[in-house]
């Protein structure tokens, strides 16, 4: 129970203290946690708009997982980036060889390893409304959200920008006639400050606004014993910040968004031989606080965006228009070979890059009608346009010459999109509806080689040039005459046409069961031609889902349960061969892949006071192209067969960076203590099984499984209003290895440490 507030605050107050807040980048932050139990607790209804109406997610004949503030917050404790997601609902992995710049994102084992900054995913983040394209995009803060969204499978009727695998949807908290704020202050291991704060109310009896800002630092917990210009790593500050202003008029309303965000911190930290050769384990002796490097390593980002959602009622109609505006400057540079000449370990050739986005923007633009009768009809059909313009730099450096740079290469990007589409509802019966939708896409993309050279160790590389050694200076032109029609550019344009078909059938008020087959697009991708390989470009894919499940509330409301079982097939699969003896970076269509299994979510009141939630799932997938090959690693042990070439054949493969099993699992336990105060005890787990972290199959580049768990124990009071909690994440210390580099040695990235803190919380 919240103490009773005033519907408004005075329009001065509520501006002085958004101007007040929004200089400076820091504040307090946070949801408080859940007041004292009532007597019979019961599970509110979640509403989503994962078919762009706001809807009870049991009656959407979709399988959604959402997670809600209370939970985002106790994730969120470390000061961790969007990462902390992964494995915390069903067929949910997030990984990233960036750091916290580039999420990899992957539903039912089906995502994108491609590093490149120019990479598309199967995954998409949409974020208040808009896409957010660029993989540096996707790495945005989450702070002051009402709640995250996951769907899974193909979504390509009704969201804009390749969804062939899902979505993860972001809504922030939204301004309103209430004023209201929160903040939020932890500390915890290695100087770690994780600071939030938001603040809102009404300007005037039609304006209101909001404002949100975040601030999150760590100092290096790495030390560096070799000779590189860096002391330590894994260090980061980072801030990032939110407006909104909301209109509210009689049949009109508009909701302003701004929005912007900066990194300063490590990049991906690479550690050289930390695989134990025929395993998959850390080598004797690891020591993780450690390194010997001798690299430059920093991580550099910022970026900037702008949105409005307007809308308009026209009496028994609604028209709604999103404008949005994304552009983003970044560049990371590591040391990728992971060691010094020295070692540790045996590391034949140095190699130290940097890449970058030097100049980027994204305009994004829907307009969309929908219908509100009364009767069993209703309808929403719109325009989408995408357009994105972005240049990408690549450096790279010989570290045992001081760095020196020995080759760059820039490219331009283009890409330009529209579609049309349409959906429907009909409620046939009291107890079926049916649903259907239809999307036709136009997508062209374009790249373009704008300069390059390169004198390193292999400056020039093809069927023609051969293999030149230094002081030997490959150029442009060089390049060019190596392509076979001398054309470094590429400009594929992609048409699709879309559809779904869904039926929900009500057994009775608590209980439905739903069935769904759909249809998901991601046009082409483009690979420039570089010092390791030539232009490549693979064509579009295209993904049929099917699946079926049952949503149910149960014990009068005090449990929820969702499940089901899918089974999807993809045409022509773009993968990326990366890396290897050869250091490649190819892309490929594999003529087909497949992935089944099944999905359970549980939420549940064992008692008044303990709220258990439970996720599970299982992902069988499986590459399909029986004359498929790919280069494999210069120094590990190759399960699969070769070819005569001396290429992996990966047919039968599961998909990299995809679990089979992954779990969840979540317990609250509250002791009211009276006047509206309380103890809590809340813990969670994320298990996953093994991954590969390549096409190929091996034995040191299998990731072995991960549990990690979290712990926190809090005490609020005024009802909820304040509190006082400390909390651990990965409390049992795991150290796994999650990544790799495959082209020059056993090279490892690993997972977070345990971090433990203390954190404050007010509301008002």
């Amino acid at each position: 129970m919240s103490r009773l507030r005033p519907a408004t605050a005075r329009p001065h107050r509520l501006a002085f203290a958004i101007a007040a807040l929004l200089p400076f980048g820091t504040a307090l932050a946070q949801e408080a946690p859940a007041a004292a139990q009532s007597e019979a607790s019961t599970l509110d209804t979640i509403e989503v708009t994962a078919q762009r109406r706001v809807e009870n997610i049991q009656d959407v004949p979709v399988s959604i997982s959402t997670i809600n503030g209370e939970q985002l917050g106790v994730l969120a404790s470390g000061g961790t980036d969007i990462r902390f997601l992964s494995g915390r609902v069903p067929s949910l992995n997030i990984e990233s060889s960036f750091g916290r710049a580039f999420p990899r994102f992957y539903i039912r084992g089906y995502g994108n390893t491609d590093f490149r900054l120019n990479t598309s995913q199967p995954v998409s983040l949409v974020y208040d409304d808009v896409v957010q394209e660029n993989p540096i995009l996707k790495g945005f803060p989450l702070f002051d959200l009402e709640q995250i969204e996951v769907l899974r499978g193909p979504q390509g009727s009704l969201f804009g920008r390749n969804t062939p695998a899902g979505v993860v949807k972001f809504e922030s908290a939204k301004p309103s006639q209430e004023t209201s704020g929160y903040g939020k202050v932890g500390y915890g291991s290695d100087n770690m400050w994780n600071v939030e704060g938001a603040v809102g109310g009404a300007l005037s009896d039609r304006w209101s606004a909001r404002a949100s800002v975040l601030y999150q630092r760590r100092d290096d917990w790495v030390t560096n014993d070799g000779p590189g210009p860096n002391d330590g790593y894994e260090g980061y500050d980072e801030s990032a910040g939110r407006v909104q202003f909301l209109y509210e008029g009689e049949a009109f309303e508009a909701l302003l968004n701004a929005h912007a965000r900066k990194l300063n911190g490590t990049a991906r930290l690479f550690r050289a031989n930390i695989i134990e050769p025929g395993s998959n384990r850390l080598v004797a002796g690891f020591d993780r606080d450690r390194v010997s490097q001798d690299g430059l390593n920093f991580s550099e980002l910022d970026s900037q965006g702008a949105s409005a959602r307007l809308s308009w009622d026209l009496g028994g109609y609604k028209l709604y228009s999103i404008t949005g505006y994304e552009s983003v400057e970044t560049i990371n540079r590591g040391d990728i070979d992971g060691g010094t000449p020295a070692g540790p370990g045996f590391i034949p050739f140095a190699s130290e890059t940097a890449d970058g986005i030097p100049d980027h923007s994204q305009w994004t633009q829907e307009l969309r009608i929908e219908s509100e009768y009364a009767g069993p009809w209703n309808w929403q059909a719109g325009l989408f346009y995408f357009k994105e313009d972005y240049k990408v730099e690549s450096f790279s450096y010989d570290s045992t010459a001081g760095s020196v740079q020995d080759g760059y290469q820039r490219i331009r990007q283009t890409n330009d999109a529209w579609a049309v589409f349409a959906a429907a509802t009909w409620q046939v019966t009291d107890k079926l509806e049916l649903r259907g939708g239809v999307r036709y896409t136009v997508d062209e993309k374009k790249l373009t080689v704008e300069d390059y050279w390169n004198t390193g160790f292999a400056a020039c590389i093809g069927p023609t040039l051969g293999i030149l050694p230094p002081p030997i200076r490959c150029t442009l032109q060089d390049l060019a005459a190596d392509e076979p029609d001398g054309n470094l550019s590429a400009s594929p344009e992609d048409k699709k046409f879309n559809w779904d078909l869904a039926a929900t059938y009500a057994l009775n008020d608590d209980v439905n069961l739903y069935a769904r087959a759909a249809t998901g697009f991601r046009g082409s991708s483009i690979q420039s031609a570089g010092a390791f390989n030539a232009k490549s470009v693979a064509g579009p894919e295209t993904v049929t889902s099917f699946e079926t499940g049952v949503k149910a509330d149960l014990w009068d409301k005090r449990a929820r349960l969702s499940a089901g079982v899918f089974y999807y097939r993809v045409k022509d699969q773009q993968l990326t061969a990366v890396g290897g003896g050869a250091n490649a970076n190819i892309l490929l269509n594999a003529e087909k892949s497949v992935g089944k299994g099944f999905e359970l979510d549980l939420q549940a009141y064992v008692t008044d006071n303990l709220l258990v939630t439970l996720g599970s799932s299982y992902n069988d997938t499986e590459i399909k192209d029986a004359g498929l090959a790919v280069a494999v690693c210069a120094q590990c042990t190759v399960t699969d067969p070769l070819n005569a070439g001396g290429l992996a054949l990966i047919d039968g493969n599961r998909l990299p960076q995809a679990p089979e099993w992954v779990h969840n699992l979540t317990a609250r336990y509250s002791i009211g203590l009276g006047d509206g105060s309380e103890l809590y005890f809340y813990t969670d787990w994320a298990y996953r099984s093994e991954v590969n972290f390549f096409l190929y199959d091996s034995i040191e580049f299998t990731g072995r499984s991960s549990l990690e768990g979290g712990l926190r124990v809090g005490y609020g009071w005024n009802y909820g209003d304040y509190e006082v909690a400390l909390f651990g994440r990965n409390i049992t210390d795991t150290t796994r290895i999650v990544g790799g580099i495959d082209f020059n040695n056993l090279t490892g990235f690993i997972n977070e440490p345990r971090t433990v803190g203390v954190e404050f919380t007010a509301k008002f």
